[in-house]
């Protein structure tokens, strides 16, 4: 009963988890649509909240504050990097495709890294790889009814390649909360300094400053923990699957709520690019 009892809540952190990492970009999308919000001023808001929040778990949990001045420089560069290319790729960019194209890069470049250190290349993995690639390279092809813009939609691989990098110098730390509280602190007094040197003006309204407490405070910094909590208790040929919900997931609630539009390009080139990735995560977990 205890083993059934536990085996369904680790189910329901799984799913509030997954809604968790497919609404991020709802919520960016839908502040920066109307104007309410200008994108720095979403990024910094986003990484102060999700500072406030983790330092707030972080006191309660060891009854003190861990600051550590000397580390952890660079992945809170590459934190800030992708938060910031987050926030203006959707400024003209829809939530769906977002998603799709920042968990492509990210998993592409992930799967490439592993490859590069292994040196170890199988025809499945290169098969799987060649399908994703071609899957996000149909996407970016010009259309009537699907126009994507090519800058936003680099802004998003950038992104995605700045998250990558973050994702891999992460991998091996030991305590979740210390290192995420450190790089979200860094990483709000990056984006201060970046907006010292070059953000001449911001505009922001209370509605545009909620949806980025909710982004920043709740669905990144609490998605992010608990995560962090699941990965130990599942398999890693798991985690990579389940991962593939969150594209689908955040197209499907970006057109339900954002009435974005959905076409069969968007269709065909998101299971091009889940259905590659599956086949590299299931062939690369399972040596």
């Amino acid at each position: 009963m205890e083993e059934k009892l536990s085996s369904l809540k680790l189910f329901f952190l799984i799913v509030i988890t997954l809604f968790f990492f497919s609404t991020s970009s709802l919520l960016a999308r839908a502040a920066l649509l109307n104007n309410n919000i200008d994108a720095y001023s979403f990024t910094f808001f986003r990484l102060l909240f999700g500072t406030i929040t983790l330092f707030i778990i972080f006191f309660f949990k060891n009854k003190t504050i861990d600051l550590k001045l000397k580390s952890n420089w660079f992945s809170s560069s590459f934190l800030f990097i992708y938060a910031l290319t987050f926030s203006y790729a959707y400024i003209n960019l829809d939530a769906g495709i977002g998603t799709l194209i920042l968990f492509a890069v990210v998993q592409l470049l992930i799967m490439l890294v592993a490859i590069i250190k292994k040196e170890v290349i199988t025809k499945q993995k290169l098969l799987g790889l060649s399908f994703a690639f071609m899957g996000l390279i149909y996407l970016l092809l010009p259309d009537e009814k699907l126009n994507i813009s090519i800058f936003h939609a680099i802004l998003m691989i950038v992104s995605g390649i700045a998250w990558a990098f973050y994702t891999i110098l992460g991998k091996n730390t030991k305590t979740a909360l210390t290192h995420t509280s450190d790089n979200f602190l860094k990483a709000t007094f990056i984006s201060i300094v970046y907006y010292l040197i070059f953000v001449e003006s911001i505009n922001f309204n209370f509605y545009g400053v909620f949806l980025a407490f909710l982004s920043g405070g709740i669905t990144s910094s609490i998605g992010y923990l608990m995560w962090y909590y699941i990965l130990p208790k599942i398999t890693m040929v798991t985690s990579g699957i389940v991962q593939l919900i969150v594209p689908p997931l955040s197209i499907f609630l970006s057109v339900f709520i954002l009435d974005e539009l959905f076409t069969f390009k968007l269709f065909l080139s998101t299971d091009l690019i889940l259905f590659g990735i599956a086949i590299a995560i299931l062939n690369s977990k399972s040596k």
